[in-house]
């Protein structure tokens, strides 16, 4: 049986144009996540027209990085792509949808939690589609669904410096810069292992941020040294002409991504981390009325003078002796005496 994930039918997509002209080159196959608890495994992919990009330097000026991330968007996701999804001794066929993804569910066993596994990936052979010879892997990431504790964070102004209020800078650093350029916040690395005690616990990355940015973001995390986890982002269609909406929207995405994370880990609390600069101190007081008992502390960033008001609003929102405090902080070593005072990290 072919899984179809969602598509829109009325968008004839550059990709269809040339392949139906002969002209789509190789195939690639790019793995965004596999993760999942005892029962159940969630998998995600991209498929698209595999191109040219030159590793990330330090080395590299403003006007290479604006010609990678030219032909970061420019890109063609393949709908319509039959791939072969192998994971727990299983197999499914997926149909790619108009955005190239493809997404599916594996069965999982309870005694798989603490052993290794990898998802694999194979273009089925079509006319018209010739795969990329490398083979695409993942490894995938279990937890048990009484895990004690677990990090959900932001990344936009929380992890990394976007200026996401300002549009003209936000945008200017997005293609101006690459994974070895842009800058976190100080702290952030330590921060974060202290929480996950040292990858003992997990983190996942929820963000408005397109899957155009996924590899920029997964190699900022791996050379800033910051604890790697799922990165959850958001589904939607940008090109040159709209690359600027990256981050945009009305990001209740991420509050449905959060609320998948707490139905699929029951038995695990959460430390929510975000910032003021948009939608996050509401998201997650709406998590904390829904999900009593189940986050641990709330830690968002001040980037805008007025958070004072607005601070006392949510504090209101919050007001039960059950309900964790939302922690205002305007740098990260401010969180981190916080965690410390509360014993959630130790040094």
């Amino acid at each position: 049986m072919i899984i179809r994930t969602l598509s829109f039918p009325f968008r004839y997509t550059f990709a269809k144009l040339k392949k139906a002209v002969g002209k789509l080159g190789e195939i690639k196959i790019e793995p965004l996540y596999a993760f999942g608890n005892e029962d159940r495994v969630y998998v995600k992919a991209r498929v698209l027209e595999a191109y040219k990009q030159s590793k990330p330097s330090a080395k590299k000026n403003s006007l290479q990085n604006i010609l990678a991330a030219l032909r970061r968007y420019a890109g063609s996701s393949v709908p319509d792509a039959k791939v072969e999804v192998f994971c727990l001794g299983q197999k499914k066929v997926v149909l790619s949808d108009d955005e190239g993804i493809i997404e599916c569910e594996f069965d999982a066993e309870t005694s798989m939690v603490k052993e290794r596994h990898r998802v694999g990936f194979s273009l089925v052979p079509e006319s018209g589609l010739i795969p990329e010879k490398r083979k695409s892997y993942l490894d995938v990431k279990q937890f048990a669904k009484d895990h004690p504790v677990g990090v959900i964070s932001d990344i936009d102004d929380t992890v990394l410096i976007s200026h996401a209020t300002d549009i003209g800078k936000k945008l200017w650093l997005s293609v101006s810069k690459n994974a070895y350029t842009r800058r976190p916040f100080p702290g952030v690395s330590e921060f974060y292992k202290e929480l996950t005690d040292y990858g003992k616990h997990p983190v996942f990355y929820v963000s408005s941020s397109d899957w155009n940015l996924f590899d920029l973001i997964k190699d900022f995390l791996k050379y800033r040294n910051i604890p790697l986890g799922p990165i959850l982002l958001q589904d939607l269609h940008l090109n040159l002409k709209n690359i600027w909406k990256s981050g945009g929207g009305d990001h209740l995405h991420k509050l449905e991504k959060i609320r998948m994370l707490l139905e699929l880990y029951p038995g695990m609390k959460f430390y929510l981390i975000g910032d003021s600069g948009q939608h996050d101190p509401e998201l997650y007081a709406q998590v904390i009325k829904e999900c009593p008992g189940r986050i641990k502390s709330v830690y968002i960033r001040k980037v805008k003078k007025y958070d004072g008001e607005r601070d006392q609003l949510l504090q209101e929102l919050l007001k039960d002796d059950r309900s964790p405090e939302m922690v205002f902080v305007k740098s990260t070593q401010e969180a981190m005496q916080h965690a410390k005072e509360h014993s959630f990290i130790s040094s």
